[in-house]
């Protein structure tokens, strides 16, 4: 009897070493949950304490056209920052809330002004926005 292996046993055994070998790197590689360097996001402890967010907002129709219209005109910003970009915009019964991290006074003021515009005036806005330091 050969001792010699065929080159499909031979493709076996080389595939199941680096699967024994190396699936502990890959995924030692993608746990990145407990790495130091990682932070908490900006404000999710704030917004646990919140009464109102975003997944509470109602469905209705006008509701949704306000809080899509005002993400629209902030998008198509592009001198805003991510931050801004990314404000969470809540609607009940055409008033607005906003929410979030921006990158400086300016920026809180222009995503303010900008929903103001859509919803018809400030005083349907409620800016909770805070300035990243």
């Amino acid at each position: 009897m050969s001792t010699m292996f065929t080159p499909f046993k031979t493709a076996v055994a080389t595939c199941a070493l680096l699967l024994l070998c190396g699936a502990p790197i890959l995924a030692r590689g993608q746990d990145q949950s407990t790495s130091p360097s990682q932070t908490a996001p900006d404000n999710s402890a704030r917004n646990k304490n919140h009464t109102t967010t975003a997944d509470q907002q109602p469905e209705n129709k006008s509701d949704l056209e306000i809080t899509r219209d005002i993400r629209e005109a902030i998008v198509a910003d592009k001198s805003l920052s991510t931050y801004a970009h990314n404000v969470k915009i809540i609607t009940q019964n055409g008033a607005v809330t906003l929410r979030g991290p921006v990158h400086s006074v300016e920026e809180k003021q222009t995503v303010a002004s900008k929903a103001a515009d859509v919803v018809g005036g400030p005083n349907k806005v409620t800016n909770q926005l805070t300035v990243k330091q």
